[in-house]
């Protein structure tokens, strides 16, 4: 079921984190990082620290909506619609696929390509032009980089290795050069040219969008050259219990950020 409020959104993230924990599934990684985005964005919304508060919880639901559908698809086996969310679900499979990994993998598909499409569909929906609705964009993109910053560096408790990444920074590979910075203006500026869009020109650009961010998902598993062998020995050396990760993601607390409006 789709959600209809920022209430109906956490009460399906916590469903889908106790489900993981009980399953031992993977999925639970990226429900754990996006639980405490969406919990934070109702913060704000209390906090009145966004230019709308009933826009942006539109907007919010919109946007995890699309996390939601997918997931639903996968868990139900049904075919995932989306290939950047399933090349994101096909790789839960694969125990040696990092957590960094996957959680880059589900921020791949659901910034380079949901977003776009959930600030665009708000915008038609509430008849403004898709300009008014920039500091929202910006604002769930700062709230959500801060949160992965954040959970990146809690994994230090199940991977002490993870550091190790850091060494490569220099690498070409896409898996060090994802940036949320340019992810989010990459983000934007497809979001420009799909408001401009109508009728199959419409869903084609989403299709077209959808290819592309497939092929850089592709990029942050399949790596080569010693950033392979330094991804195997941080595994090596990391907890390899997924139900144990996704409780430490989802307990570890930290000081709350607040977000200055624009």
């Amino acid at each position: 079921m789709q959600a209809q409020t920022i209430d109906e959104v956490i009460s399906q993230m916590e469903a889908i984190i106790s489900h993981s924990i009980k399953s031992n599934s993977r999925a639970g990684y990226f429900a754990a990082l996006y639980y405490k985005v969406t919990c934070r964005v109702k913060q704000g919304i209390q906090a009145g620290e966004f230019e709308n508060g009933q826009r942006m919880e539109h907007f919010d639901v919109t946007f995890a909506n699309r996390y939601l559908a997918a997931y639903d698809q996968w868990i139900n086996k049904t075919p995932v619609t989306s290939l950047s969310w399933k090349i994101a679900f096909d790789e839960l499979e694969k125990p040696t696929v990092l957590v960094l990994q996957h959680l880059l993998l589900g921020m791949n598909a659901h910034i380079n390509l949901d977003l776009g499409v959930a600030v665009v569909e708000l915008a038609i929906a509430q008849n403004q032009p898709l300009e008014t609705m920039h500091n929202d964009f910006n604002t769930i993109n700062t709230i959500l980089a801060a949160l992965t910053y954040q959970v990146i560096n809690e994994l230090d408790q199940v991977s002490p290795l993870l550091s190790l990444a850091g060494l490569h920074s220099k690498n070409d590979s896409l898996f060090i050069q994802f940036a949320m910075n340019n992810a989010r203006d990459g983000a934007w500026c497809f979001a420009e040219e799909l408001a401009l869009k109508t009728g199959t020109d419409y869903s084609a650009l989403i299709v077209q969008r959808d290819k592309d961010i497939y092929d850089l998902g592709g990029g942050i598993v399949n790596v080569g050259g010693f950033l392979k062998f330094t991804i195997f020995i941080i595994y090596l050396f990391g907890d390899k219990n997924p139900a144990r990760i996704i409780e430490v993601m989802n307990t570890y607390k930290k000081a709350y950020l607040k977000v200055q409006k624009s």
